[in-house]
């Protein structure tokens, strides 16, 4: 399939629009590429940081940079509210001006946020006892290259609304190459304070390069003026779609990340929570995978909602599960047949993974398939009011979890496997919610098969 261009009646720009079912098939290759260069990039972080840092000083990354991930808690789903007010003019051929100054309001307060996290990071670590400058500015440094995540990720949601995926997946290619290049070269002598300020200093050439692509597309805005009462309109405007996403966002969050300040606190320092990190690393860089691939159907998906044509819809939405079950097998596979030479090659000496992290492993792949297809196909159809229900109910599952698992005095294996059975059944409760959110919607013929009509049951959703 090609993603042909066409000139759009009162839009004035080229613009690439997909196909009705996946996108174009250099865009997969594309995609593919910079989904493993993401997945690979995971690993070599962990590879370099194995050998180049005592266990203690790798356990303090860990979690300076989960505290990072951990602002994404400020994220609230704005992307794709964003996602969904751009692509509505771009759908009909022309652009919004306030729908741009939001988008544009809302990478600088990320900007910022990035920024005040690194300071605030480089004064509590500057403040410990046993801390140096250098050894502040190192996780100063490496939080800031964490929580600028943030910012691009929603540059990503911004240009898949307006059809320049193919131009910001060669950015993230490109970005993620440097990046593993410049982390081995630290196996060769490169100071790590030397990588992160290249990385960060990476990050600047992005956002100017991507910011660059957006304006001319109609999606952010070149000025900077009034950006606070644009960031405020966009709050107010979208407030019960914000409230709605929030909640999802915030319990997605909270799910990622709540293991990474449990395990230290209740394990200490040192193996538990390196070992938790290459669980985390293998299954989060597999729910990347199977995102890059749910990204293959996002236009299709909401063209076919808008048409209401619920076969399109449903074939789409199969084919990328069917696609995503490829790499997780190959994964599982390599998980069951080689783990244990591959955590040695990983971690060396740093840490032993035990052999029951592998069924572990197992069931999160597995399960992320349904979680994964089944949250993008919400999230960037407007259904958030499910992603919220489904998220809340999942978080309460989890605290429920821990606090048996504190009560039971639960060692690190049985932790996980009641983290993985929590997330397993929150899963299928979001596929049944998938089901019953925008293929229920796209199944219906009472209403006018138009954006118009897709904009409205969202906002009602």
């Amino acid at each position: 399939m090609q993603a042909n261009i066409s000139t759009v009646s009162g839009a004035g720009a080229p613009r690439e629009r997909p196909p009705g079912g996946l996108i174009s098939i250099p865009y997969l290759i594309l995609r593919a590429s910079s989904a493993g260069g993401a997945l690979a990039m995971g690993f070599v972080q962990t590879f370099v940081f194995a050998r180049i840092l005592s266990p203690e000083r790798f356990s303090i990354f860990i979690v300076v940079g989960a505290i990072g991930y951990s602002l994404w808690v400020t994220d609230l789903g704005l992307a794709k509210i964003l996602f969904v007010n751009l692509r509505r003019p771009y759908l009909t051929g022309g652009r919004d001006e306030a729908a741009a100054r939001q988008a544009t309001a809302v990478m600088l307060f990320y900007g910022l946020l990035a920024v005040a996290a690194a300071a605030v990071c480089f004064a509590v670590a500057l403040a410990q006892f046993s801390s140096t400058l250098r050894g502040a500015a190192e996780l100063s440094l490496f939080i800031l290259y964490i929580t600028l995540n943030l910012a691009w990720f929603s540059f990503r949601s911004i240009s898949i609304a307006v059809d320049l995926f193919v131009f910001y997946e060669k950015l993230e290619l490109a970005r993620r190459a440097v990046n593993i290049a410049t982390m081995l070269a630290m196996l060769g002598g490169l100071p790590l304070i030397a990588f992160l300020v290249a990385s960060n200093l990476l990050w600047a050439v992005l956002f100017a390069t991507a910011a660059t692509k957006l304006i001319q597309r109609g999606a952010l805005v070149a000025h900077l003026r009034g950006h606070f009462s644009a960031l405020l309109a966009f709050f107010r405007h979208n407030r019960d779609s914000i409230a709605r996403s929030a909640t999802g966002a915030l319990s997605g969050v909270f799910i990622a990340n709540f293991p990474y300040y449990v395990v230290p606190i209740w394990f200490g320092l040192g193996a538990a929570p390196i070992i938790l990190e290459v669980t985390f690393r293998i299954f989060r860089g597999s729910c990347v995978i199977f995102a890059a691939i749910c990204d293959l159907a996002i236009p299709g998906q909401t063209r076919a909602l808008a048409a209401r044509d619920v076969g399109r819809l449903v074939r789409t939405t199969l084919l990328v599960a069917a696609l995503c079950c490829v790499p997780a097998a190959i994964a599982c596979a390599l998980l069951v047949f080689a783990g244990p030479p591959l955590f040695i090659f990983l971690l060396r000496s740093a840490a032993t993974v035990p052999s029951a992290i592998t069924p572990i492993l197992v069931v999160l792949i597995t399960t992320s398939i349904l979680q994964i297809v089944a949250e993008a196909l919400l999230q960037y159809t407007g259904f958030f009011r499910s992603l919220a229900y489904n998220g809340a109910a999942v978080l309460i599952g989890m605290m429920a979890a821990t606090t048996i698992a504190a009560a039971a005095q639960f060692d690190l294996i049985d932790f996980l496997t009641a983290y993985s059975v929590v997330y397993a059944a929150g899963a299928v409760a979001l596929t049944i919610a998938a089901i019953y959110g925008p293929i229920r919607a796209a199944a219906r013929t009472d209403r006018a098969a138009s954006f118009g009509g897709w904009l409205r049951s969202w906002r009602g959703a």
